[in-house]
Order: C-alpha cells, then structure tokens, then sequence
C-alpha cells in the first residue's frame, strides 16, 4: 500500500520564501518513495511525502517550524492510494 503524507504551513505574511528554505532543509530520518514541495499564495508551503506502508504505519513527517515563522499550528493529513483509479484526469 502506498500512504501519503501532507504537511501544510502558512507563514507570517511576506516570509513565505523562508518558509519554502526551511521546509527543503527538514530533513527525514528514512527516506519516502516521492517527496515533493509546492507553494501557494498567501505564503502556504505543501509537503508531501509517499511511503510504501500501512495506513496506521509509524511514518516520519516534517516538525513544527519555528512559532514566528507561521501563522498557525501545522495542518496534517494522511491518505492511502486508491488500487486501480488512475484515469489519467477523467
């Protein structure tokens, strides 16, 4: 099974690219399958990381940054893959 990870931070207004640096140098004591990290407005910085493991498995996930580095607590999300629902944007 294959398990993603999302992690989700917003920062301070304007820091946003210190938030981007920050969350490239966090580093995983295992290494995932993917890893991928996307910006947003509104300073938003996306972590996502796939794992070959169950579900409910013990998976490292990125720590909180810094508290004057964010606007809010990280959010967090955990997703399994869909067996056979690749429909190449149907």
């Amino acid at each position: 099974m294959t398990v993603a990870l999302m992690w989700e931070a917003r920062a301070v207004p304007g820091r946003g690219g210190e938030l981007l640096a920050w969350a490239r140098r966090q580093e995983l004591p295992r290494r995932p399958l993917r890893r991928e990290t996307l910006r947003a407005p509104q300073d938003r910085v996306l972590v996502i990381t796939w794992w070959d493991a169950g579900y409910d498995a013990a998976l490292p996930e990125l720590p909180e940054p810094d508290g004057n580095l964010v606007t809010r607590a990280v959010h967090r999300w955990r997703f399994e893959s869909v067996e056979g629902d690749d429909r190449g944007g149907e």
